[in-house]
């Protein structure tokens, strides 16, 4: 498949929905069936796990696999060895396991190196972390460029330990491979691209990882069902060195690209958040500001900051992408956050149906905005001999559409555009749109390059 294959349509066979269109409760069901799926791989930076999600998502969309070497110099980083891991455990004196990496990825440090002794538990205490603030929940910890190890546990369960000894034993093996990375496009009438993001090197969290990635699959296969304008590329890599090794590999690329969102924490029940791009005003910012407000979701906005997401190396100073990010509580806003906690039973289909339907109306605003010149522009055009206010007869909404046809009107000059004057009326932009639409059909506007 080349990096450009077209995406096809969305039709194939899914739970609950055979093959015709999802309803929304449907693709909310979805979307938590995948997280489900992919929360007990063992995810890091690199590895099998990495892979296996890979592939469990390009199922649903028809992803082009990337590998590239250990070793491999991207920017100012160096991709590490890969990492991997078939068991790991501590057991007592009677062979009970205590902590079992079976039972939960996250009791294995991320990276730990190879171990097998046997110890006391005052030897293995300082591999041990816990949250005692939290003491029933298991942290989640990594070593990523440090060759060292560690357990993670529920600190209720190291205070119920007693002096041993243990046998301690990490079956990992950390060498020379690759960093995965997938890349999904759905094919648009222009070259110029709209960028998705989501991290997939987590191990088992849902939230934090898994329900950006489900809520970026269900966009997709709802892009790849429309002709859409812009040319869309979903990316599902490891965090930080993913988007830096994917920046590195594709320089020219980051011209084309005009609008750009990072997907996290997209499950969790909180309010929507909408982090800005380092620009503050590009057209991703605005856009998603308009939806929030106009939707009646709750919702905050916030500055740019280089701290959080992949965001922060799209929007890194030499690239300065327009490129934002999206969350519902922002990363460490909740007490679950990198705990055991973040399991398929914090995230709710509800939630992440409210992040799609978020995420797609914005690339409907995307899709839509356009600037027009008003063909009769002296003095306001007379609308009722043209069947233009009789068309609106009967909508719910006559009131909203007759204002944006005048606002469209007064504000169609080739230098205002649909988001523009739908930032200005305070009116939605579907509703501009629809205006648009009408007045162009009647011979009233003609659309003028953005």
């Amino acid at each position: 498949m080349t990096d450009e294959a077209p995406a096809g349509r969305a039709t194939v066979d899914e739970a609950g929905a055979g093959r015709r269109a999802m309803t929304g409760a449907e693709e909310g069901r979805w979307m938590h069936a995948l997280v489900e799926r992919l929360y007990p791989l063992c995810r890091s930076i690199t590895g099998d796990g990495v892979r296996r999600t890979l592939e469990i998502i390009a199922e649903s969309v028809r992803l082009r696999v990337r590998e590239v070497p250990t070793g491999t110099q991207v920017l100012d980083w160096t991709v590490p060895r890969e990492w991997n891991i078939r068991d790991a455990y501590v057991k007592d004196a009677a062979g009970t396991r205590v902590i079992d990496f079976a039972a939960s990825t996250l009791h294995v440090v991320g990276y730990s190196v190879p171990v097998s002794a046997t110890m006391t538990l005052e030897e293995l205490r300082g591999h041990l972390h816990t949250l005692p603030e939290q003491p029933g929940l298991i942290p989640y910890r990594t070593g990523y460029y440090a060759e060292t190890w560690g357990f993670c546990l529920a600190h209720e369960t190291l205070e119920g330990l007693g002096e041993g000894p243990y046998e301690v034993v990490i079956d990992s093996m950390l060498a020379d491979g690759h960093l995965t990375y997938g890349e999904y496009v759905v094919p648009g009438r222009v070259p110029e691209e709209v960028l998705v993001s989501c991290h997939v090197c987590h191990p088992s969290l849902a939230n934090d990882n898994l329900a950006g990635a489900a809520v970026a699959v269900r966009l997709a296969r709802r892009l790849a069902e429309t002709d859409p304008w812009y040319t869309y590329r979903f990316l599902f890599a490891p965090g930080t060195i993913g988007a830096i090794t994917w920046l590195a590999r594709n320089r020219e690329r980051t011209s084309r690209i005009r609008h750009g969102l990072v997907l996290a924490c997209a499950g969790d029940r909180g309010p929507l958040t909408y982090k800005r791009s380092r620009r503050g005003d590009a057209g991703i910012d605005r856009a998603v500001r308009h939806v929030l407000r106009t939707s009646g979701r709750e919702h905050t906005v916030v500055d740019f900051s280089p701290y959080g997401y992949d965001e922060r190396q799209f929007c890194s100073p030499g690239f300065d992408l327009p490129v934002g990010s999206l969350t519902r509580t922002p990363y460490a806003g909740y007490p679950e956050y990198h705990t055991s906690a973040d399991n398929p039973d914090f995230v709710s289909p509800e939630a992440m149906l409210e992040t799609l339907e978020t995420c797609w109306e914005v690339t409907r605003v995307l899709e839509g905005d356009r600037r027009y010149l008003n063909l009769s522009p002296y003095g306001e055009p007379q609308l009722g001999r043209r069947g233009l206010y009789g068309a609106l007869g009967g909508r719910s909404d006559t009131r909203q559409a007759q204002m944006a046809m005048l606002w469209v009107l007064n504000l169609s000059d080739g230098r205002h555009s649909l988001l523009d004057i739908a930032e200005r009326s305070d009116l939605p932009f579907a509703v501009v749109a629809d205006a648009a639409r009408a007045l162009r059909d009647a011979g009233l506007l003609k659309e003028c390059a953005l």
